[in-house]
């Protein structure tokens, strides 16, 4: 059997590619620190996403503000399980930053269209996250947080659909 000569972590490290498309790199050994890095980020624009919300739920049509306070309520929820995973693998708190940078939208389909999009790039943060752990209830609580911002980025888009055609 040969050895490895460059001493790389696996074939094709960072990424795969295969005959197709190349991959993000998955082995949660070598995914893990992004992970940690991913989830600190995530938790510290929390402010920032209170406010926003807070600020939608100004601006949006009373029939729509039960859609908009759902998804508050579920990024609550989130943030509380990403300090926990990170607690108990760190054993420490996430730091809070009180220095909220929010920039209100123009109008409430800039809102919409901003939420959307803010949406779906976390399905792809998340998606990194889930592939720095091996640990199944971590991955279970990972793959819970990002179903969730795809069911967002669904109401939002019926939001848009509603507002700003």
């Amino acid at each position: 059997m040969a050895t490895n000569p460059l001493r790389v972590p696996y074939p094709g490290y960072p990424s795969v590619n295969y005959k197709y498309y190349p991959t993000y790199m998955f082995v949660p050994e070598y995914a893990f620190p992004e992970a940690l890095s991913l989830i600190v980020q995530s938790v510290r624009g929390e402010r920032e996403d209170e406010l926003f919300y807070n600020f939608m739920l100004t601006i949006a049509p009373p029939d729509q503000k039960q859609i908009i306070a759902a998804i508050r309520d579920d990024e609550i929820k989130h943030n509380k399980m990403l300090r926990e995973i990170y607690w108990e693998i760190r054993g420490q708190e996430i730091p809070t930053t009180q220095e909220a940078l929010f920039e209100q939208p123009r109008n409430y389909c800039e809102g919409i269209s901003r939420a959307l999009f803010g949406e779906l790039s976390a399905v792809e943060r998340y998606r990194k996250i889930l592939f720095g752990f091996s640990f199944l209830p971590y991955r279970n609580m990972i793959t819970e947080i990002y179903t969730d911002e795809l069911k967002h980025a669904s109401k939002w888009n019926y939001l848009f659909a509603l507002n700003c055609r």
